[in-house]
């Protein structure tokens, strides 16, 4: 049933990077519960619940945290969890009366998931932000865009996900493990803008090194050399060649006809010459045709495929990669595991008072239950 089946998990709800770290958990065979607030927060972008896929695999339950039952409630739930996860900002869970102190209080071993864009601490902690600006604080988006061109943002991956959700996911197993050899658990502070500082380790070390220009558009891979780059086709659709290693280069440039390129491949001041003679060649042909072209050869190369297109390609479809649930095309669990294989995703399904004894089962018996109601917390 999944690597982290029996781990129980509270989410505070929230959006973003926490739903994220919370799906990839759930994906992965954790019980998570995902406590809501009684009316809607009016974050991030409205959507139906239907299509917000990063709340798949859980349940969820309406919690007025603002009255003492309900944070009693969830005291008992939080007490009888071994994660608690929670995005908000600083001090929030505190004044609500479920921070650390109190949590790890009642559950010595809880290990206590916090993100946020900024962290804890700090001049900006209290600032709201988004993926956008931790980029810009981290160097990062000043590296993405075009030569010439204004900073482009990647969508919210690096920041929200990247930097924040798999952060988190990986600083609540690391502390996790650790509660094994101490028996104690501990605050985990995943910060976004730490999350992307750390992804951008790499390039930092490449400008040390004198290998990187400050310049966007100018390096290697980042659209600056002719053999890393997407390339328009001529029907308006692109590819993209990612030979940065000689021979697959040199592979690249055979099957456009564009050989005599190969001696210029790391003298920078021919990037740009080489980078008009690619793109005019691959314009005489549409993706398709090189698709084909391409076939069979070692070149790293790969049609740009949109989101819709994506789900079927042949690669994705022999390996599932993408499935469908309650009839919406979505990415499969990641990673693979050779042995405890996580079920098959389940849509996500709003709080209902009449299955309470099933979905807070993991936590609390039928009498349990029946009095949290009678107290109307549920």
């Amino acid at each position: 049933m999944g690597p982290l089946n029996g781990l129980k998990v509270i989410e505070l709800g929230g959006i973003g990077p926490g739903p994220m770290c919370a799906m990839l958990l759930a994906d992965l065979g954790a019980t998570v519960l995902r406590i809501d607030r009684r009316e809607e927060s009016g974050l991030g972008v409205p959507r139906p619940r239907r299509f917000d896929l990063l709340l798949r695999n859980r349940r969820s339950l309406r919690l007025d945290l603002k009255q003492p039952a309900g944070v009693e409630l969830a005291l008992v739930l939080i007490s009888r969890s071994d994660v608690l996860m929670e995005g908000f900002r600083p001090g929030v869970t505190e004044r609500l009366g479920i921070g650390p102190g109190v949590c790890l209080g009642r559950n010595p071993r809880l290990v206590y998931g916090r993100i946020t864009g900024w962290g804890q601490e700090g001049p900006l902690a209290d600032v709201p932000g988004h993926d956008i600006d931790y980029l810009a604080l981290t160097g990062a988006l000043c590296a993405f865009g075009r030569a010439g061109q204004a900073p482009v943002s990647p969508i919210n991956l690096v920041g929200d996900f990247g930097g924040g959700a798999l952060y988190l996911a990986l600083g609540i197993l690391a502390a996790l493990h650790e509660v094994k050899s101490s028996g104690r658990g501990q605050v985990v502070d995943a910060a976004m803008v730490d999350g992307v500082a750390s992804l951008m380790t790499q390039p930092q070390g490449s400008f040390a090194a004198g290998l990187m220009s400050l310049a966007r558009g100018t390096n290697p891979t980042d659209s600056g050399a002719p053999f890393y780059d997407a390339y328009e086709c001529a029907d308006g659709q692109w590819i993209a060649l990612g030979a940065v290693e000689r021979r697959f280069y040199a592979e690249a440039l055979r099957v456009l006809g564009l050989d005599s390129l190969l001696p210029e491949q790391w003298d920078r001041t021919r990037w740009p010459a080489a980078k008009e003679k690619i793109a005019d060649r691959v314009k005489t042909r549409t993706r398709e045709e090189w698709v084909r072209a391409f076939a069979g050869t070692e070149s790293c190369f790969a049609p740009v495929l949109s989101i819709e297109e994506a789900p079927a390609h042949p690669h994705h479809r022999a390996r599932g990669t993408y499935l469908e649930v309650d009839g919406i095309v979505q990415p499969a669990p990641a990673p693979r595991f050779s042995r405890s294989v996580p079920p098959p995703p389940r849509p996500h399904r709003d709080w209902d008072a009449e299955e309470a004894v099933e979905i807070l089962a993991p936590w609390l018996d039928t009498a349990e239950v029946a009095a949290a109601k009678a107290a109307g917390s549920l």
